[in-house]
Order: C-alpha cells, then sequence, then structure tokens
C-alpha cells in the first residue's frame, strides 16, 4: 500500500494518461472542490473551475494548474485568496500556486490530413471530451510563444488531432447536433451557408469542443479557409493587435476566411470585445461566410452578451447537447476503457464494471474518463485487478444522485405566463394592471428562488428592469407566503411545473 505522503501527481501523467492520484491529496482536493462548488453555485464552478487540476502538492505548497492564461488571471484576481483558505482549513498547505498546463504540452508538430496553415495548432495533450476516445498516440502541436504576433492568434486557437467526426460517439443526445455540425462541415467551398450562424449549447463535458474542432478539422480538408478560436484568444488577439496597433490586420484576417469557428462564447465580455465580435459576425454573414459558435447556455441565457449579439446568435440554427444517456455513456465507456487496454498492458475493465459506471457515474463524457482514470490508477499503482467491488469503492466520490433539472428564467415564464392565463410579452412589458403585476411578481420570485441568476441579471431577463424591482417582488411575495396558505400552495405547484 502506498504512503499517504506528498505525490507529484504530473509525474504519473505520462503513464497513466492523465489519471489522479488516490491518495490523501486527491482526496483533500475533492473536498476543496465540493465546498467552492457549493460557496459559488454549480453554474460559476462549472464556468471557472470545471478544467483546473491538482498536478502537485509538495510540503506547504499546492499546485494547481489551468489550460490558459486567462482562466488563471482570472482565478487568480478573485478566487486565490479563497482557495488558499480552503486548501489551508483541509491540509494546513501556506501556499496555492496557480500555473498554465501549456508548460508540460508535448512538442510534436500536428499533422493532419490537407489541413491548410489557416488551422494551425497549439492545443496541448488532454484527456478526450465527452465522446472522444483516446487513440493510442494522439499529438498535439507546440504552443506558441508568449509573444504571438495578432496576425497569429487570427491564425486560430489549438485543436487536438483526435477531436474529429470519426472519434464522436452519437446517440440520442447529440444526433441533431452532430448532423447539423457534419452538414455544415461537409458543405461545398462556396456554397451559400444552410445554418448561418449554427449554435449549439450544453453542459461542460457532452462534447461542444469536440464537434467544433471536428468542423475545423473536416471543413479545412476541403479546402476551406478555417479558423477555430475560443472567446479567450479571440479576446487576447484583439487586445494584441491594439497594443501594436495592427488592428485592422487582425479584423482583415479574420473577416477573410470561409469559417469562423468560436467556442465558450460565455467567456466574452467587455463592451468593445463585444462590438468587435458583433462587427465581425456581421460581416462574415453578410459575406456569406460560415458561422460556428457554442457556449454553456442557450444565445437567450447569455445575459452578459449585448442585445444585438444575442439577436443575431439566435437567428440561425441553436441545437442543444442533452445530457447524455445510458446507452451512449455505456458505448463511450466501452470504447474508450478499449482504447486505455490498448496502452497499458494488463488494464482490462469487465463488462459488468462498465454498465455500473454508466448507470451511476455522472450525466457527462468528462465524469466517464475520470471514473475510467481513476481505475487505471489503482490499479497501476496498487496491482488490483478490476472488479466490481473495487470499481464501487474506487469511484464512490464520483457517483452522485441524479442532478435536477436545470431551471431556466424561459422555463418559469413560460410555466406563469400559461397558468395565470396572460402572455410572456405581457411579464417582461411595464404593464401595471392587476392581472399582470401579481404573475410578474411571482415569476420573479421563482427566478431568485430556482435559479442562480442574480437580482441584476433577473432584472435584464424581466424587460431590463432594475434589481430593486426584483427585490422588491421576492420580498412581497415572501410576505404573503407566509400569510395566505392559498398562495403558498400555488406557488408550490409552480414550482413542480417548471422542475417537470
Amino acid at each position: 500500500m502506498l504512503k499517504p505522503e506528498a505525490v507529484d501527481v504530473a509525474k504519473f501523467r505520462p503513464a497513466l494518461a492523465g489519471a489522479v492520484s488516490t491518495d490523501v491529496s486527491s482526496l483533500q482536493w475533492d473536498r476543496v472542490r465540493q465546498r467552492l462548488r457549493e460557496e459559488i453555485g454549480e453554474e460559476s464552478y462549472t464556468s471557472w473551475f470545471a478544467r483546473i487540476e491538482l498536478d502537485r502538492m509538495t510540503g506547504s505548497t499546492v499546485q494547481l494548474s489551468v489550460p490558459t492564461r486567462f482562466l488563471k488571471a482570472w482565478i487568480q484576481d478573485h478566487y486565490l485568496d479563497r482557495l488558499s483558505e480552503l486548501w489551508r482549513e483541509e491540509s494546513g498547505t501556506t501556499r496555492v500556486d496557480l500555473v498554465v498546463r501549456t508548460a508540460v504540452a508535448r512538442t510534436v508538430p500536428l499533422k493532419a490530413a490537407n489541413a491548410p496553415r489557416e488551422i494551425v495548432s497549439e492545443r496541448p495533450v488532454v484527456a478526450p471530451s465527452a465522446a472522444a476516445p483516446a487513440r493510442s498516440q494522439p499529438v498535439a502541436a507546440p504552443t506558441a510563444p508568449a509573444s504571438a504576433q495578432p496576425a497569429d492568434v487570427a491564425a486560430g486557437s489549438p485543436l487536438d488531432a483526435r477531436l474529429t467526426f470519426e472519434t464522436f460517439v452519437v446517440g440520442k443526445s447529440n444526433t441533431l447536433a452532430h448532423a447539423a455540425a457534419r452538414q455544415v462541415a461537409e458543405a461545398v467551398p462556396g456554397a451559400a451557408p444552410l445554418f448561418n450562424p449554427l449554435y449549439m449549447h450544453a453542459a461542460v463535458g457532452l462534447g461542444k469542443t469536440h464537434l467544433l474542432q471536428a468542423v475545423a478539422w473536416a471543413g479545412a480538408a476541403r479546402g476551406r479557409r478555417v479558423v477555430y478560436l475560443t472567446a479567450e484568444r479571440f479576446m487576447y488577439g484583439f487586445v494584441a493587435a491594439l497594443k501594436s496597433h495592427a488592428a485592422i490586420a487582425f479584423k482583415d484576417a479574420l473577416r477573410s476566411i470561409d469559417t469562423l469557428v468560436i467556442d465558450d462564447l460565455q467567456f466574452l465580455t467587455g463592451k468593445n470585445m463585444q462590438q468587435e465580435f458583433c462587427h465581425t459576425l456581421n460581416a462574415l454573414m453578410d459575406a456569406g461566410r460560415q458561422v460556428v459558435v457554442a457556449a454553456d447556455r442557450p444565445p437567450s441565457e447569455l445575459d452578459a452578451l449585448d442585445d444585438r449579439v444575442r439577436s443575431r446568435l439566435a437567428g440561425g440554427l441553436v441545437v442543444e447537447l442533452a445530457p447524455l444517456e445510458e446507452d451512449l455513456r455505456a458505448q463511450i465507456l466501452k470504447t474508450r476503457s478499449v482504447s486505455l487496454s490498448e496502452q497499458h498492458r494488463g488494464f482490462a475493465v469487465p463488462s459488468a464494471v462498465l454498465e455500473f459506471l454508466a448507470r451511476h457515474v455522472g450525466t457527462s463524457g468528462r465524469d466517464l474518463d475520470g471514473a475510467l482514470n481513476k481505475l487505471l490508477a489503482v490499479n497501476k499503482l496498487t496491482g488490483e485487478p478490476v472488479t466490481l467491488e473495487m470499481a464501487e469503492t474506487a469511484v464512490k466520490d464520483l457517483v452522485r444522485p441524479c442532478d435536477p433539472k436545470r431551471v431556466r428564467v424561459d422555463d418559469i415564464l413560460r410555466v406563469v405566463a400559461k397558468h395565470y392565463n396572460v402572455t410572456r410579452a405581457d411579464l417582461l412589458s411595464q404593464r401595471r394592471t392587476a392581472n399582470v403585476v401579481k404573475p410578474r411578481q411571482i415569476a420573479m420570485y421563482l427566478a431568485k428562488t430556482l435559479t442562480l441568476r442574480s437580482l441584476p441579471e433577473i432584472g435584464r431577463r424581466f424587460g431590463g428592469r432594475d434589481h430593486t424591482t426584483v427585490l422588491h417582488a421576492v420580498r412581497k411575495i415572501d410576505g404573503l407566503i407566509a400569510t395566505d396558505r392559498a398562495l403558498a400552495d400555488e406557488i408550490e405547484t409552480l414550482k413542480r411545473l417548471v422542475a417537470e
């Protein structure tokens, strides 16, 4: 048995394909993440901390890593102190270091058949996405230097050679998104776009990035000029262009392509950034060029975006990738376990274990990858064969009850409007008649109690109202519930209808 001493997780990565150590440090990290998730809410945690990893824990220092400089800077500015406090409470550590994972990327040149220069990539090797079984020898291109010029940034963000249509596992939950992405990618160069923009949204780990990169690879292989950019990279490129007085060159580089692919749009912030993105979006679409976008929520819920941008995005084809159904989870696990068995001699996962994981571990591909990596780590570090009993013990921290349905403000508006026989437009309007005011206040109350939205965000969703109006509505309904039993029962009924 291994002693629960300080373990350098990073040194096991080449041998274990990213498996997380099962010693005390990883258990402490699990508790830190769970506490942080409970404090800031599921949506904020998913947006900012889903890709943070434990690299090593030595003495009184913990090193965590993130995939981009943008995430590192944001977390340092907003949450590093809190992370340090949580680690201090869990393990007594006095220092938390945050680094960018690209520092350990392999430097094998990325090659793809017929791929033009427009999609030169710099993505480091990472765990495959939700529906991406890893190949036996994944490759990645070298990381661009920090002093990259704006023109280099406009050439594209990192791509992973594993993320293609051939490695994407299709099921009921992602059939439409896969078909739409393939239709866009395989369009004849010069043909008018069929879906423009194509907007895909889903929670973390359901295959958005996989489909976007598949679009980039397939489009480039057919001779299209393709640029794949994360929202972070777009912002970095724009700022770099302004600093080097090359803004016009940056804009021209983006607007002269055939297909623009933008990932993680929810991270696009700043009025100037959004204006530039909107201008680029309009220029490309007006010129008949294809735009493909992905985010973690539909356009209507991207409250930080300008109304014009949300409207333009919603005007195309909006497709959701739903949580993976059990059959698809089982198929992904089977494919992924076969790949790991080919890479690691002696590692095999019985079908009974795969069935157990598919039934009980999460709803995303990253959850499934994490579970298999946990089994791989236990198997390699202790020599214990993979059995159902071993799996139940190894992944017990990953087995969670089914998450409740994520409630959206649009769902609340729909249910309340139907229940009180008013229209959605009535609830968002400035009308002050009694038959509208009460349902509107109830809808605001439900939005505050059933979602993670802040008061200002709810106000914006209710016709651009001030947050004090929302606060007044919440307090009024709270007071009425305490004295009016009929209203309390009515609101409980509405909550059940929204959750269905």
